[in-house]
């Protein structure tokens, strides 16, 4: 029903326009703006957004970890490249082990009735999800990490 009544107004505009110049100035001066924010809403409000936040116009960014994995890659191979469709599994992967271990974590807090997950909670959760070997490097690897921050 919205449609049908911005159409009927449409319809109207170029036949009152005609006999009232000074009305037709006065009434699109008002309705312009109204016009301007209905058209490129999206438009406008991602210009807005992006100034904000540095993005560019018209487009949505997406959070990933295609450069970090990427990076990572040609610290240990710098030789070997990946293909789209590889980047996009490990970052579904990495995706996925974040939510297991931000979940385990949240339980961890919830469970010693703590608001905060702190680096404690993500280092049990990740003793709990990895399986052995792995969870010992990722606690070091985390705990070189942690240290080498507050250090700074």
């Amino acid at each position: 029903m919205a449609p049908k009544a911005e159409k009927k107004p449409a319809a109207k505009k170029p036949a009152e326009e005609e006999p009232t110049t000074e009305k037709a100035e006065k009434a699109p001066a008002a309705k312009k703006p109204k016009a301007e924010k209905r058209l490129p809403a999206g438009k406008t409000a991602s210009k807005e957004g992006g100034e904000k936040r540095g993005r560019k116009k018209g487009k949505k960014s997406v959070e990933t970890y295609k450069i970090y994995i990427f990076k990572v890659l040609k610290q240990v191979h710098p030789d070997i490249g990946i293909s789209s469709k590889a980047m996009s599994i490990m970052n579904s992967f990495i995706n996925d082990i974040f939510e297991k271990l931000a979940g385990e974590a949240a339980k961890l807090a919830r469970y010693n009735k703590k608001p905060t997950i702190t680096s404690r909670e993500i280092q049990t959760s990740v003793r709990l999800v990895l399986p052995g070997e792995l969870a010992k490097h990722a606690v070091s690897e985390g705990t070189k990490a942690v240290t080498k921050f507050t250090s700074s």
